[in-house]
């Protein structure tokens, strides 16, 4: 079996007397989509943020490729291949679509914060954000500014954003939230496609597309641990049922 590209061991996070995230041991592969799912409360965007270093960890480890990256700045876990979308879009409006795409690109460069060479002569940067908007469907908006993309175009362009730092681990918060019905469908296609090159981490409300796309889940409750395991196992779940998604919902 292939080897966990992340892993936590132990992951606690905790605010005062909270536990956000309690004592939690997951393990995410390339070539998978992983969603985490719970109620609202039950430490998923927390846990997401410890795992991009947005929140430092007040006990145990995150292993990416076996280095311990618990405490490291968000810049520096980016830099290592750690991909993060946002619950709230958090893109550039007035600026056009592949200025937006280029500006996440050149973040890679060890020059980024150098303002003296003009960027658009970085010819990989500008190839790397056409990559990326067309990996999404975007390439014929690159053009426009970002602010008349329409909400769901406005989630593609901030996946293209992520992709074009060219992470091994994606973690997309909520990308499918306010979509309606076409939008989703095309939201759920391209992630599907997402899979084969990256390990893909899925906070998600949205129960059908959750279904459709995961090949394991985790439910988190109370930031701890429910029930991890594929697809199969946690609609089976009786405790989850309980917990979480209902007997009538599941059962669909």
């Amino acid at each position: 079996m292939a080897e966990a590209v992340l892993r936590t061991e132990r992951l606690t996070k905790n605010f005062g007397g909270l536990a956000a995230v309690n004592d939690v041991s997951l393990e995410f592969f390339t070539d998978q989509i992983h969603a985490v799912i719970g109620p609202n409360g039950a430490g998923k965007t927390t846990l997401a943020s410890l795992l991009s270093g947005d929140l430092a960890s007040t006990s145990g480890r995150i292993l990416l490729d076996g280095e311990d990256i618990a405490g490291l700045p968000a810049d520096r876990i980016s830099q290592r291949g750690v991909g993060r979308s946002y619950q709230k879009t958090n893109i550039f409006l007035p600026f056009s679509v592949f200025e937006n795409c280029r500006l996440a690109a050149q973040s890679r460069l060890p020059s980024s914060m150098r303002f003296i060479r003009p960027a658009l002569r970085y010819d990989d940067v500008s190839r790397q954000a056409q990559r990326a908007l067309a990996e999404v469907g975007l390439e014929h908006r690159a053009g426009v500014p970002a602010a008349s993309l329409s909400h769901g175009e406005q989630r593609q362009l901030e996946i293209a954003m992520t992709l074009a730092t060219r992470p091994r681990i994606l973690l997309l918060d909520e990308p499918l939230a306010g979509m309606g019905s076409d939008e989703s469908a095309r939201m759920v296609e391209l992630l599907r496609g997402l899979k084969q090159a990256h390990a893909v981490i899925l906070v998600e409300h949205d129960m059908d597309a959750v279904f459709a796309l995961a090949d394991r889940l985790t439910v988190m409750v109370n930031g701890s641990v429910l029930e991890s395991g594929f697809p199969e196992l946690i609609r089976a779940s009786a405790a989850v049922q309980e917990a979480y998604l209902g007997v009538e919902e599941l059962a669909t």
